[in-house]
């Protein structure tokens, strides 16, 4: 017999199955938001399709939005990981140096930036 637990979307009142986790860096002023991490963790947040699409950030927040593969069904486990690299930057103090880190060989490739973040992509 086949047992699957999933998780509940974390808003009150809410009983749909998570799709998206959650994750704040307070220190960077910023919400990221990525797929359904493997193992829920206390300062993460479950959520639905429709409270993840619905999502809004306090005035001078930004959002990192981080979309699935579809070809990837597995739960992506490195959103806290992100996270907590950002966290890590914030105190290292590269952000008042004004160093950059650049990506390890010429296989990665920039898609986006949202400030000092960048989303690379493996090509």
């Amino acid at each position: 017999m086949l047992v699957t637990i999933s998780r509940q979307c974390s808003r009150t009142a809410c009983g749909q199955p998570a799709l998206a986790t959650l994750t704040y860096v307070y220190a960077e002023q910023t919400a990221v938001l990525g797929p359904l991490a493997t193992y829920a963790e206390p300062h993460s947040y479950d959520l639905c399709v429709q409270h993840a699409d619905s999502l809004t950030a306090p005035r001078g927040w930004d959002i990192v939005r981080l979309e699935a593969a579809a070809e990837t069904a597995v739960p992506f486990d490195d959103l806290v990981a992100l996270a907590e690299a950002v966290r890590e930057s914030g105190r290292s103090g590269a952000r008042a140096t004004g160093e950059r880190g650049r990506p390890d060989g010429p296989s990665l490739t920039e898609v986006a930036r949202r400030g000092h973040l960048r989303v690379l992509r493996d090509t």
